[in-house]
């Protein structure tokens, strides 16, 4: 994309059948193994300055639509996972790319459990869906349309927040520092987490991802 930069202005995707040093969160590596959807998309994005945690909501929110299509009913567990009762299905990882104060383009990460072996905690289709609908080729194809319904999205964030909200995992959430107890109240338009405790509130932002290049 540096020797030609018209191709930030048209979405590019890449498809892996595993790999062996996914970047996860926080720079974690992790394994993904055969059998899973494992996509990397850079996409260009609306005029205006959305925010990364938003953006990702906006693809978490596309996903669990998809899902839900094919009467799988995935939960976000803010800011970047999809569950099914209490276990992982998918997670995504979103950056912003900025030329100046203008968003240039927006990556994301996505990792979908299909028929792939997932660790304790997780889940994939294939214990959801019979055989015929777990095909690693159709979400892959799905997936690929949850990144251009989130495109769409994009300009409603008033309605990605409305429906991610709807869609949180819990309502309660504890502080890993204090081990205190916070309600949450709902999803601002950045993105972040909305807590009251009382008649105290606070908000939790998670993505601080800005990377000021090319890609």
């Amino acid at each position: 994309m540096r020797q030609q930069p018209w191709l930030a202005r048209q979405p590019r995707a890449v498809l892996a059948q595993h790999q062996r040093f996914a970047h996860g969160q926080y720079g974690r590596f992790w394994m993904a193994p055969p059998g899973g959807v494992w996509l990397s998309a850079a996409l260009p994005w609306p005029n205006g300055e959305p925010s990364t945690g938003l953006f990702g909501l906006t693809v978490a929110l596309a996903m669990a639509e998809q899902l839900e299509s094919h009467g799988v009913s995935a939960a976000i567990k803010w800011p970047n996972d999809l569950i099914v009762g209490s276990r992982k299905l998918a997670g995504v990882l979103p950056k912003l790319v900025f030329r100046g104060h203008h968003v240039r383009l927006a990556r994301i990460g996505v990792g979908l459990n299909v028929c792939n072996p997932v660790p304790q905690g997780g889940i994939a289709l294939r214990e959801l869906l019979p055989p015929g609908r777990c095909r690693v080729r159709l979400w892959q194809l799905h997936m690929l349309l949850a990144l251009e319904r989130a495109n769409q999205l994009a300009a409603h964030p008033q309605r990605v927040v409305a429906a991610a909200d709807q869609r949180l995992w819990c309502r309660s959430v504890a502080d890993p520092a204090s081990g205190e107890h916070w309600a949450v109240c709902g999803i601002g338009l950045d993105g972040q987490l909305l807590l009251r405790q009382g008649t105290r509130t606070t908000s939790w932002t998670r993505w601080g991802g800005r990377s000021d290049g090319n890609l």
